[in-house]
């Protein structure tokens, strides 16, 4: 039997607890036997001791599996979290995934919309790409699940599971979790959910002799941009179309005039996917990009991403707090293990007002020198933006004083710049602490914290040694 490999495509930083979720299901679901120990996820280091873009995970054993491979990738628009093919070579656009995997921490004790419907919008768009592939929403949370379940989430909820849509990482009750088996079933549960503040559209359900009207404002900033009601009405009228509606669906209160629709907008190819129309307008006709993903070659989070995982894993520093470029924002860890959200003003009264200095900046990531006592708050950008990276170092003030002071009380704070791109050997700028360079150069800089270069010199030591 030919030698195969699980790769998994991600535009996140590749987390441990979603990496052996992801080989544990693959397992379960052809029935192999395995061996997990502690998992690491280890950057591949060419014969020039030069970066590969690839990672490579350690602590999965399978005989049907040669070896795990993580790559970073991008989404032409609307892209799910991670992506999973088996096979022997790196897998190309017309290869098919056995997985797509949507992750987030976020319950919907925290966020209604985010929890589900701006989620969902991913996985009926990824039917323009594939058919016939295993989709799950992920929920990796941090902070307790809330104990009800507020109808929103079990309505949203409810139309993934008609969909097809696996749900994993939360405890639902099966009596109340259940697909929806018709289509007055649905638009029953919709009407008894809890109207919307006066003022704002409701998202209502309407069945009349061979049309089904769909009310929501898709206009903001004035764009076709409305995320959490794309989300909403994409996940409902793919819903309608799987209950088996094949007449019109039509959105009404949508608020959008014709020019504001552009055959490109992710909601107008889902539109015309599912034969959806936008009342009194004409749905341009959108023309199928098949590309759905390519790898990473451009974006800072190259940098930031590889010193993350570099440093948790040739290091005793952890990250503290991450928000790499186009991931979902993490938590701040306190001392105690604790996983609190970040505010995002100091005074949110005084920004309503126009104060932007009310602004509470945040670091691109945030790591914990424990050895020597040390928090490091690090800015990432793309090697030709470095100097306004070094300018952004000053905004960190707000962010030490309300959260890094008070939880981590007698650690020296340092702040530097992890850059990505460019072809340089050499950095100039003592603010840069380290450069990942576009051939894979691993650059440290010349005043770089002292856990950078701790945890490069174990990577090539690991490698070459």
């Amino acid at each position: 039997m030919e030698e195969r490999n699980l790769w998994i495509l991600t535009e996140e930083r590749p987390k441990i607890k979603v990496i052996a979720w992801i080989f544990e299901k693959f397992i379960r679901d052809n029935n192999f036997a395995c061996f997990l120990d502690s998992i690491r996820v280890l950057p591949i280091l060419e014969n020039n001791k030069k970066f590969s873009f690839k990672y490579k995970v350690d602590g999965l054993s399978c005989v049907k599996v040669n070896n795990v491979y993580i790559k970073i990738v991008s989404g032409y628009s609307s892209f799910v979290d991670y992506l999973v093919f088996y096979q022997k070579n790196e897998p190309t656009q017309g290869d098919i995934p056995l997985y797509a995997i949507e992750e987030t921490k976020t319950d919907d004790k925290e966020s209604r919309n985010t929890g589900v419907f701006q989620r969902a919008t991913k996985f009926v768009y990824l039917d323009l790409y594939y058919d016939n592939m295993k989709k799950t929403m992920l929920y990796n949370l941090q902070i307790k699940q809330g104990e009800e379940p507020t109808d929103t989430y079990i309505f949203g909820t409810r139309c993934l599971l008609t969909l097809g849509v696996e749900i994993a990482g939360k405890t639902l009750d099966p009596k109340i979790f259940v697909p929806f088996t018709d289509i007055d079933e649905l638009i029953a549960f919709k009407s008894r959910m809890r109207r919307p503040p006066r003022g704002n559209v409701p998202i209502d359900i309407t069945k009349e002799e061979g049309i089904i009207k769909v009310s929501g404002r898709l206009i903001k900033s004035d764009t076709l941009a409305h995320d959490p009601n794309i989300g909403a009405l994409s996940l409902i009228c793919a819903t309608l179309r799987k209950l088996g509606w094949k007449n019109d669906i039509i959105i009404t209160s949508h608020g959008l005039s014709q020019n504001h629709l552009n055959a490109d907008n992710k909601f107008i190819k889902i539109a015309n996917l599912l034969d959806i129309k936008l009342e009194n307008l004409h749905l341009p006709l959108s023309i199928k990009n098949n590309r759905y993903w390519k790898y990473e070659t451009g974006g800072e989070k190259l940098g930031t991403i590889f010193i993350h995982l570099v440093v948790e894993t040739f290091s005793n520093g952890c990250s503290i707090f991450e928000n790499h470029a186009g991931c979902e924002k993490g938590y701040f860890i306190t001392k105690d293990g604790k996983p609190i959200p970040l505010q995002k003003y100091t005074d949110r009264a005084e920004y309503k007002k126009g104060n932007k200095d009310e602004i509470v900046y945040i670091p691109d990531l945030i790591l914990l020198d424990f050895d020597r006592t040390q928090i490091i708050n690090i800015e990432g950008k793309k090697y030709e933006f470095r100097n306004r990276a070094i300018e952004e170092l000053n905004d960190f003030e707000p962010i030490e004083e309300l959260y890094i002071k008070k939880y981590y009380k007698g650690y020296v704070i340092k702040r530097t710049v992890v850059l990505y791109g460019g072809s340089e050997e050499r950095i100039q700028e003592m603010e840069v602490g380290f450069l990942l360079n576009k051939h894979g150069g691993l650059i440290l800089g010349i005043m770089a914290p002292e856990l950078f270069k701790e945890a490069i010199k174990n990577l090539i030591n690991f490698w070459f040694n």
